[in-house]
């Protein structure tokens, strides 16, 4: 009997961080995209992926999400947690509503998401979950104070999670990317880097690729930089 084809689903997928994570998984996962843009069927079309319309904010799409892999393949082995950038303001200046936003792209999305597949996870007794946050994590900016604070919080749920259910055979993690080359160069910020250039999306793809890969079966509850060595971690 041939083994099932394993499963993946990853959020706000149809370009930049979250295609280069598609790129990669499809190389031994069927991957359900999920995105607002029709980005996301060019995508799936062109990994022989599926496509699922929708935003990682509404609650409905997420379960839409699940369902159509469940549906699909009967199964989820790997789930990538991407999102867009939350609002950014001056520290006092960010309203309440601004905050909420934030917490609803960042947080709330991410822990149902999980809470969706577990059930899932622990049938299989097996399962991986990947968090793509931010170096600003590590050193928080103020130009970015939502994401800061709200993508922190993330990393400590990951933790908490991949401790409560490691025993399942579940693991969780998360990766702390800096700068990326589809955006535009920064001189000033370049200059700290080491490695002396932006990331390629596809070298962000390969880490959280091999994070949900069995290579990285006891590796769990960490926080992976990559960043080109910008930011000293002890």
């Amino acid at each position: 009997m041939s083994t099932p084809q394993k499963v993946a689903l990853v959020t706000a997928g149809s370009a930049g961080i979250g295609a280069g994570i598609v790129r990669e998984l499809a190389r031994d996962h069927h991957v359900y995209v999920m995105a607002r843009s029709e980005g996301a069927d060019e995508i799936a079309a062109e990994v022989g992926g599926t496509a699922v319309r929708g935003s990682v904010t509404s609650k409905e799409d997420r379960e839409r999400l699940v369902k159509a892999a469940l549906d699909g393949h009967g199964r989820i082995d790997a789930v990538a947690i991407n999102t867009g950038h939350p609002p950014k303001g001056e520290l006092l200046e960010l309203t309440e509503q601004d905050w909420e936003e934030g917490l609803d792209l960042i947080f709330r999305s991410a822990v149902h998401l999980v809470t969706l597949v577990t059930p899932t996870f622990l049938a299989q007794q097996s399962g991986s979950v990947v968090a793509v946050t931010t170096y600003a994590t590590s050193t928080p900016e103020l130009a970015m104070p939502v994401s800061s604070v709200l993508r922190s919080a993330l990393e400590t749920w990951i933790k908490l999670y991949a401790n409560r259910y490691g025993a399942d055979g579940i693991r969780a993690n998360s990766v702390l990317p800096g700068f990326i080359a589809t955006h535009p160069v920064d001189p000033e910020r370049l200059e700290s880097i080491p490695a002396g250039r932006y990331a390629d999306p596809l070298e962000l793809g390969r880490v959280v690729a091999f994070l949900l890969s069995d290579a990285a079966s006891f590796v769990s509850g960490q926080r992976i930089v990559v960043d080109g060595g910008m930011i000293r971690v002890p």
